[in-house]
This record gives structure tokens, C-alpha cells and sequence, in this order.
């Protein structure tokens, strides 16, 4: 590839939600999806990191391509025949590995994991002729910092043309899914505090959500699809000023807000 083209474009951050895999039945979400992709430069790869992979040390999967995980349970036959066959993406996985690579740092392959829901359910929507390559990166941790320093560690990717991507969902609370559009008033209190902290830049109330958040216990039970976000702002870095919310409202009941960084 030539060095000069990639370093000209470096690509955006995001940070979004990612639906459960109903989202393809949604009248709304599909299309915003992608009008967002096709909205952005086209990647060269996507390093995706998903709620629904935690894992000690860090590890990457699917650097082939490999079979989907159906990685959820009772819902219609249909929903297991989706099948996404994106490149993988192994000079990718070198790269996240020399930059990850220093003490206290482990990285593992798994690469007989495939992607799993977070990362091919809104992939589908967003590049549908899977011609991307696709690396999926486990989190090692859930703490808030340990997270932002490991974003930070990636940022240098997006200058060679990668497209970060943390996918969680911006609130999730299984207790509070509706099915008639009502929505819980801790849904949009928690909403309405993340909209205001992201766009004022304040990354430490961000980090310290657990403790300056309204109900943050509730949005978020536990803290698995809210963590792809400080990995985002990591890797944002001087780019946390330009952010903008592309996504938001609400489905069955959950925040779906979702934010681009440069």
C-alpha cells in the first residue's frame, strides 16, 4: 500500500450500539447504519471490539475467516443463518501486537473465534458485502482507565487506514426492555448525563460514571456494554473535541446512542 496514501487518511473513531440480532427487523436502525458507513472513508480494516468478548490476557480472533458465533439464545431459526464471511484481517493483528507489546502486556490468538453478535450484527448493516477485513480485539479488563490506556495504545492504527470501533450499547439494563416504546425515566436520565459529558470532553466524569452517572448501577448493571467506550476515547485522542452523536434515541427501551470521533 502506499505509505502516503495511508498516512493521509486517517480514519474516525466510533463508539456505538450495536442491537441485539432483531436490529436487521428494526424500520429505523438499519438505514441509520448505514447512511453512517457511507458516510466515512472506507476502511482499510476494522479492529472491533465488542461487549460480548472479554477475555485475559488480550487476545484477537478470527485473524481468518472463520465461522459467526450465534452467541445468544431463543430467538427465530432465521437469526442463526446469518452468516458474514469479511476477511480476516492478520496484518492487522500484527500491528495491534507491536503496539501492545511491552511489559505487563499479554496478547493471545484465539483464532478459532469467530465474530460474535456486537461485532457482525451491525458490520451486516454497515459494510454488507463484507469486503472489509475484520480483526476482533477481547477486553481485558473492565476497569475504565485500563481500557482509555489501551485505546490510546491503538490510536496510531487509524492513520494506516483502520476504523475503530467499540460496540456496546449506551444503556443496558435487560430489566428494562419494552416492548410498547415507553422507555424507563433511568434510560434517559443516563442518556441525557453521557450526551453532555461526551460533548463537553469531560473524559474523567466519562472513566468515573460508575460514581457520577444518575443511576448508573441501573443503566448499567454491570459495566461490560458501556467499556467498548473508553477504548474509543482512548484512541480518539486529540480528536474527543470534534466528537458528535450519529445515533440516538431509543430501541426497546435501551439508549442506542452512537458517537464518531474525527
Amino acid at each position: 500500500m502506499d505509505e502516503g496514501k495511508v498516512q493521509s487518511m486517517r480514519m474516525p473513531v466510533l463508539y456505538l450500539s450495536h442491537g441485539a440480532p432483531p436490529l436487521a427487523d428494526d424500520p429505523i436502525w438499519p438505514g441509520q447504519l448505514a447512511a453512517w458507513s457511507a458516510d466515512l472513508p472506507k476502511p482499510e480494516a476494522v479492529l472491533m471490539i465488542s461487549a460480548h468478548w472479554e477475555d485475559a490476557p488480550l487476545a484477537l480472533g478470527a485473524t481468518t475467516t472463520v465461522p459467526l458465533i450465534y452467541d445468544f439464545w431463543g430467538f427465530p431459526p432465521h437469526y442463526y443463518d446469518v452468516t458474514y464471511a469479511a476477511p480476516g484481517a492478520p496484518d492487522l493483528a500484527d500491528d495491534v501486537r507491536k503496539l501492545l507489546r511491552g511489559p505487563g502486556m499479554s496478547v493471545h490468538d484465539v483464532p478459532e473465534r469467530g465474530l460474535d453478535h456486537g461485532a457482525y450484527v451491525p458490520l451486516v448493516e454497515m459494510y454488507p458485502a463484507a469486503d472489509v477485513p475484520v480483526l476482533q480485539m477481547s477486553m481485558p479488563t473492565l476497569d475504565p482507565a485500563g481500557l482509555f490506556g489501551l485505546g490510546r495504545k491503538l490510536a496510531p492504527l487509524r492513520d494506516q487506514g483502520v476504523l475503530i470501533v467499540g460496540s456496546g450499547f449506551f444503556t443496558h439494563n435487560l430489566r428494562a426492555l419494552t416492548q410498547d416504546g415507553s422507555v424507563h425515566p433511568v434510560m434517559t436520565e443516563f442518556d441525557d448525563w453521557g450526551r453532555r459529558a461526551l460533548a463537553a470532553g469531560n473524559i474523567d466524569a466519562l472513566l468515573d460514571f460508575e460514581h457520577r452517572a444518575p443511576a448508573a448501577q441501573l443503566a448499567h448493571p454491570r459495566a461490560e456494554h458501556f467499556a467498548p467506550l473508553f477504548v474509543s476515547l482512548g484512541a480518539a485522542d486529540a480528536d474527543l473535541a470534534t466528537q458528535r452523536s450519529v445515533i440516538d434515541g431509543y430501541w426497546q427501551g435501551l439508549a442506542k446512542r452512537s458517537v464518531q470521533f474525527g
